[in-house]
């Protein structure tokens, strides 16, 4: 099975030369770790940043330089800041090639769960529908299972939804996969050594298979 590292990776081969490219908090902020050499795009962070640049180095942080995840950033050059309202209009007029986005749960229709529990204080729910409801390409990075070995992909999200058959493709440790437009959940490549009865076995949800489905390709 996959780490984060792992799907972050195989999530960084979808990522196009000269896309503007949204990053979730979680597993999506490792993308950017990965985008392959040769490839120019720009991250534009909804809390009012377009330009986003790695992390700092220890010691080199800057407090007021944060991404929506409240993890410091440090600017490229050409970068520029500008207010929450600006940055939700960037989504809204559908100025984003590519949101990468976690989540807690994700329908065999297209639903995602991914910004509460019932019951667990949280602090709002970002801007998490906006984007699901506005992005032209959504790509979900999850762990297929959860801690108690129950499936995370399901005929229906048990949790609260952040948006309706707004998904088309996920990754997990276990492999890729489509949502497809009737229905359920397309096994497009399996992680390195998981069998597809693995597979099966971790899919609450409606699971497709069309002949030999490919590993992975990582590196």
């Amino acid at each position: 099975m996959l780490d984060k590292e792992g799907i972050a990776k195989r999530i960084a081969r979808e990522i196009k030369d000269g896309y503007y490219v949204n990053l979730g908090i979680g597993i999506p902020t490792l993308c950017a770790n990965y985008v392959p050499k040769g490839i120019n795009i720009v991250l534009q962070s909804e809390n009012g940043i377009l330009g986003m640049g790695p992390f700092p180095h220890d010691g080199e942080e800057d407090a007021d330089l944060i991404n929506a995840g409240k993890q410091t950033v440090t600017l490229l050059n050409g970068s520029s800041i500008f207010d929450s309202a600006m940055s939700f209009g960037m989504i809204r007029a559908q100025k984003v090639d590519l949101t990468i986005l976690g989540a807690m749960e994700v329908s065999e229709s297209g639903d995602i769960a991914n910004w509460k529990i019932p019951g667990k204080m949280v602090k709002g729910m970002g801007g998490a529908m906006d984007l699901v409801a506005s992005a032209k390409n959504i790509i979900v990075a999850m762990q297929q299972v959860n801690k108690a070995g129950e499936s995370k992909l399901l005929p229906k999200c048990t949790l609260p939804i952040t948006g309706v058959r707004c998904i088309k493709k996920i990754v997990t440790e276990l492999g890729v996969y489509d949502v497809l437009p009737h229905g359920g959940f397309k096994l497009l490549e399996r992680a390195p050594g998981i069998s597809v009865d693995h597979i099966r076995k971790s899919t609450a949800g409606k699971l497709i298979v069309e002949g030999d489905v490919p590993e992975m390709m990582i590196d």
